[in-house]
């Protein structure tokens, strides 16, 4: 049954700012209530959506602490929110996600809980993996009636909804789920000579990709989900990947990822694996950070003062939703399929999603990267409202229907998003 939903967005960073004038366009909620610790921050937000939207009073502030779960489900209850929208750096997931739950609130991320790597063999075997801990409460989500839906961006995210397209339409048998992601964006300074600025938050950055990745492979399960996850070390087994729409060829290497730890729990696949387009330059500076201890979390006294080290590297650099306008480029998500198609023949297809920084700079006056991870959980938000998507207990988006999202978000606007997505044949010998 369609219903107008009240919305918590906890984050008035880059996606969340982003989110909120993708979401002023759309009809499918009675309130989107930003909030963030510093509460300028979150009426800035506000005040961008308003201007999008005529004066939109469907928009609001306020201020929290997502590190207490206690503070999110008071301020959920407050505002009467039907969902809490998690957007803030996978730190405050665990929080968040539980004070939605007392809240008797519906949830969305778009990072799922942190990792943590295998004391003896980080490289080899995993410890604990990205979102255990929000799994581990799946029954008290189902007991409540209620829907966690976790990994809805873009990367985890649209690249799930890829996955079970893919292996609903496309494919009767699965090799590898191969999430690709690549970009040939450009950051210039005032004089236009090229610097480095992250497209997205540093700190999350280097979390994804210092970290041990990932791998899933059927052959070592056994019909054990959890016995074929494996690590790999950082940076492994590089490949030249040719991205579509004149990004084209980008190393890309193994980074740690959502993706792989939501497909195998509902897709039939022998492999899943993730790889980043990083290049030599953050592959250098991630090696460097790590040999000078910058990407540790844990304090360290400096003049009498605590602070962590990665912490001061993220604070050093630009905040990634004020480059777009020095930015250049397109960034595209994409899903490697390959096995036998429907046909019976192999079969390799790229299912992708770019998008033009000129682009989202003039339709929202934010930067792709962040723009695109934004678009996703309001198409899915949509479709909750709508009853098109539903479900109880911790889910992935590869558990939900993929048709009505896709359509949705390549539809014209205003019906749609007007962001369409892209399919090329990858098969060895295919026509180009």
């Amino acid at each position: 049954m369609p219903e107008q939903l009240r919305v918590l967005m906890i984050g008035a960073g880059g996606v969340g700012d982003a989110a909120a004038r993708i979401a002023v366009e759309r009809d499918f909620f009675d309130a989107w209530v930003v909030a963030d610790y510093d509460l300028a921050r979150a009426e800035r937000t506000v005040e961008a959506a308003r201007e999008r939207g005529a004066g939109d009073e469907r928009f609001s502030a306020r201020q929290v602490d997502a590190s207490d779960a206690d503070a999110v489900t008071a301020l959920a209850r407050e505002v009467r929110a039907t969902h809490v929208f998690n957007a803030v750096d996978p730190r405050f997931v665990m929080p968040i996600f539980t004070g939605a739950l007392a809240a008797d609130a519906g949830y969305l991320d778009m990072a799922m809980s942190l990792s943590s790597r295998h004391p003896e063999s980080p490289y080899e075997q995993v410890g604990v993996k990205l979102g255990d801990e929000q799994f581990a409460m799946a029954d008290q989500w189902e007991a409540a009636g209620r829907l966690a839906l976790l990994g809805i961006g873009v990367e985890p995210g649209l690249s799930d909804v890829f996955a079970r397209y893919a292996a609903d339409e496309l494919f009767d048998h699965i090799d590898e789920l191969g999430t690709r992601d690549g970009a040939n964006l450009v950051i210039r300074d005032d004089d236009g000579t090229e610097v480095f600025a992250p497209g997205f938050s540093m700190w999350t950055i280097i979390e994804e990709c210092l970290n041990p990745p990932v791998v899933w492979e059927k052959a070592r399960a056994h019909g054990d989900l959890e016995a074929g996850f494996f690590t790999l070390p950082p940076f492994s087994e590089p490949e030249v990947f040719d991205f579509p729409e004149g990004i084209g060829p980008v190393e890309c290497v193994h980074v740690e990822h959502e993706e792989v730890l939501l497909m195998p729990r509902w897709i039939d696949a022998d492999r899943v694996t993730f790889k980043y387009g990083l290049g030599t330059e953050m592959i250098a500076i991630l090696r460097t950070l790590h040999t000078l201890g910058l990407d540790s979390t844990t304090p360290v006294t400096v003049k009498g003062v605590e602070v962590s080290p990665r912490d001061v590297v993220a604070a050093c650099l630009p905040d990634p939703a004020t480059i777009g306008p020095r930015m250049e480029g397109k960034t595209c998500a994409g899903m490697l399929v390959t096995g036998t198609g429907k046909d019976g023949q192999p079969r390799a297809t790229y299912l992708y999603h770019v998008v033009d920084n000129a682009d989202s700079m003039r339709d929202y006056g934010a930067q792709c990267v962040v723009w695109q991870t934004a678009l996703n959980p309001v198409v899915a938000l949509e479709l909750i409202a709508a009853g098109t998507w539903s479900g109880t207990g911790v889910l992935g988006p590869e558990a939900l229907p993929p048709g009505p999202f896709l359509d949705l978000l390549a539809a014209p606007r205003p019906g749609g998003y007007g962001s369409p997505w892209g399919i090329e044949d990858r098969t060895p010998g295919a026509a180009a």
